[in-house]
């Protein structure tokens, strides 16, 4: 039997909006959806730590550690997570805290992934994550770990603290330092910033015309 265009259209937009659900879960649970590599990920979370790591499965694993902090806390922190046209976005929401004692968000993410992420304050580690990022915070330190430093573009700045990049000879630190670096061997794009804090670039430069190392 045929089914009419209109109906199979009516079919495939609910098939799309089912699968575009949010998933909600509180801080004390763990977050786990799939999540395709080469895919964009953002993130906008609460002050918080933030530890992104890249592993080898195609989904997102999102849990928090409170062992050092108030355990209550967790359940306080809600996380969010929804698909969209570019690959999902992941929201960190919950009240602030009066004291620095929350809990560390562990979010696992194929290794192959662009990254988005928006901060007011906290810390934010990006370890063996291949792909372009896009860093952001108000208050804290972004430190992002590559084995193979396979950049194309780098801007990494501070409006006040530090700027470390042993890859490029660069320490900085004073008012509005920075590191501004391109190369035309490089694939992935970088840019990060802190209004007050600190930056730390930690990795090996892929030489020009060499393959990268498998990490």
């Amino acid at each position: 039997m045929r089914v009419p265009v209109a109906l199979s259209g009516a079919v495939l937009c609910c098939a799309v909006a089912a699968s575009a659900q949010t998933v909600s879960v509180t801080c004390d649970q763990a977050l786990t959806v799939p999540f395709h590599a080469r895919s964009l990920l953002e993130i906008a979370s609460r002050p918080a730590g933030l530890e992104i790591v890249g592993s080898d499965d195609e989904q997102i694993h999102v849990t928090c550690d409170s062992r050092h902090g108030d355990g209550d806390i967790a359940a306080h922190i809600r996380l969010r997570f929804w698909p969209n046209a570019t690959g999902g976005k992941l929201k960190i929401e919950g009240e602030h805290l009066r004291h620095e004692n929350g809990p560390q968000i562990r979010i696992e993410v194929p290794k192959k992934t662009g990254l988005m992420v928006r901060m007011f304050a906290g810390e934010v580690k990006v370890e063996q994550v291949a792909g372009d990022k896009d860093v952001a915070v108000g208050a804290g330190q972004i430190t992002i770990t590559n084995h193979n430093w396979n950049y194309r573009s780098v801007e990494a700045s501070v409006s006040i603290g530090q700027v470390n990049a042993p890859m490029y000879n660069a320490n900085k630190g004073g008012f509005f330092r920075g590191v501004s670096e391109s190369t035309k061997d490089g694939e992935f794009r970088l840019h990060a910033h802190v209004t007050t804090g600190q930056i730390d670039l930690k990795g090996t430069r892929t030489a020009p015309g060499s393959a990268p190392k498998a990490d």
